[in-house]
């Protein structure tokens, strides 16, 4: 199962090799090595946070999960504490954490700008919001966009909307990469490369239908950032 899309290079060139990758690349932007309560939006299976634990082991790390079976999947663990809430009410005490943190899942969150706002509520004034989030550039349109509309389970927003939302609660950007030439072709050329094996894998669970939409948005997310249609962006941001 996916955890995210991943960064891809030479030395990462397997999914799960590929996504740890981009969870340290994340943890470095996000200074992790200098945190010490840092609170995860969207956490998943928790996967992300156990590998910031476990790397830097002077951090406590709150996942929040608006999903209960997800967050209760990993059983209790060491210096991670579960919390069943909203990304846009977090159950958290103002000005009492030094980082936020959203790896792959702020493209979910309903208003997007609720969330930034609590996150600076909750961020002491030298903390950082972090963000890696898929993008659409100012290049796209609804119909380059093709069969991403549908399978794009998310909101599409361009890095201009997400800055003025930043800006308009008091962030500064301090940093942006934009790693979407590591993340999709990438992705989909390691899928061309061993769809007969990951089908088989694909059609335990689901029909051939779902299996050929993937394979299509796959080939259409290397095309569309292939001419900077999407990107992907990691954001660094203080108050």
């Amino acid at each position: 199962s996916m955890l995210n899309f991943g960064y891809w290079s030479s030395k990462h060139a397997d999914p799960i090799s590929a996504q740890n990758n981009l969870c340290m690349i994340f943890a470095d932007l996000a200074e992790l090595s200098s945190a010490k309560h840092v609170v995860d939006v969207g956490s998943g299976l928790s996967a992300p946070s156990k590998l910031w634990r476990d790397n830097f082991p002077n951090i406590d790390l709150y996942d929040v999960n608006i999903n209960f079976k997800q967050l209760s999947f990993p059983g209790i663990q060491k210096n991670i504490e579960f919390l069943n809430a909203t990304s846009t009410k977090l159950p958290i005490a103002n000005e009492s954490v030094d980082r936020v943190l959203a790896l792959e899942s702020a493209q979910h969150f309903k208003p997007l700008n609720d969330f930034i706002l609590e996150s600076k509520r909750i961020l002491i004034k030298s903390g950082l919001l972090v963000i890696a989030i898929p993008i659409t550039t100012e290049k796209s349109s609804f119909g380059k966009l093709g069969v991403l509309k549908f399978t794009w389970s998310s909101e599409h927003y361009t890095l201009n909307y997400l800055k003025h939302l930043l800006n308009a609660a008091g962030f500064t950007i301090s940093e942006e990469q934009f790693i979407g030439s590591n993340v999709y072709p990438p992705l989909a050329d390691y899928y061309v490369k061993n769809r007969e094996h990951l089908k088989k894998l694909i059609l335990t669970k689901y029909s051939q239908y779902v299996e050929k939409i993937l394979f299509k948005s796959l080939l259409k997310m290397k095309k569309t950032s292939e001419e900077e249609i999407i990107d992907y962006v990691l954001l660094k941001c203080r108050l």
